[in-house]
């Protein structure tokens, strides 16, 4: 592995993805330039052959048409040797009768430190993170969970397809989008931040141009 960003740390959204050089599953990558122009999601887990686990690739593989169709790839990492993600790949072919297709990260343990993956106090081995990265190589979303709580894969997938609207549209996104309590799949329209703004969006609003609970609440239909 080479060509480490040294930046210790967990890195923050909006930081660049650092520039690396991994073993995988499915050869050596050059990490983010392997993605170049798409967006990807890196996610650890604890370890191969291990039960929650092994739910988790198969939800993911299950969803990755799905991620492929938001021109999002996945790769997964552990501290594992690559030998380990190839016997489990079998196991799992073998006896669930999935085939993994995206890679998976064999790491000594440096890409882990990188990103922050390990905590001392959830044990030795890396965590639940989640890193959703931009078709710029900009991180996103970061989640961690702990190392007994599988992730659901429908929430991620739901994630990148919500932030791909807001910026391609320059909208925000309700809570429970596309199912929001208030605004069902409505998106909302940022905030006036001047006098001027906040007039003229009461004024679209009586337009019919969107609808406006209050000069600040604004939101409209998604076309």
């Amino acid at each position: 592995m080479e060509n480490l960003n040294e930046k210790k740390g967990m890195p923050l959204l909006g930081d660049s993805f650092p520039a690396m050089t991994v073993q995988t599953t499915r050869g050596v990558l050059d990490l983010p330039s392997h993605f170049k122009g798409k967006w990807f999601v890196l996610f650890s887990h604890p370890a191969d052959f291990t039960p929650v686990c092994t739910t988790e690739f198969i939800a993911f593989q299950q969803r990755y048409d799905k991620f492929k169709a938001l021109n999002c790839e996945l790769i997964g990492l552990s501290v594992d040797q690559v030998f380990a993600h190839i016997k489990w790949e079998e196991w799992i072919k073998d006896n669930m009768e999935i085939d993994i297709e995206f890679p998976i990260i064999a790491d000594t343990g440096k890409v882990a430190e990188i990103l922050g993956i390990i905590h001392p106090g959830k044990g030795t081995n890396t965590v639940r993170a989640v890193f959703i990265v931009d078709a710029d190589a900009k991180f996103r979303i970061i989640l961690y969970y702990p190392q007994e709580l599988g992730r659901n894969m429908d929430e991620i997938l739901r994630v990148v397809k919500a932030m791909q609207i807001s910026d391609k549209n320059k909208v925000a996104m309700p809570a429970n989008w596309p199912n929001n309590e208030i605004l069902k799949d409505r998106v909302i329209i940022p905030p006036a931040t001047d006098v001027k703004t906040a007039k003229e969006r009461l004024k679209k609003a009586e337009e019919g141009e969107f609808k406006c609970y209050d000069w600040w609440f604004c939101h409209k239909e998604l076309k």
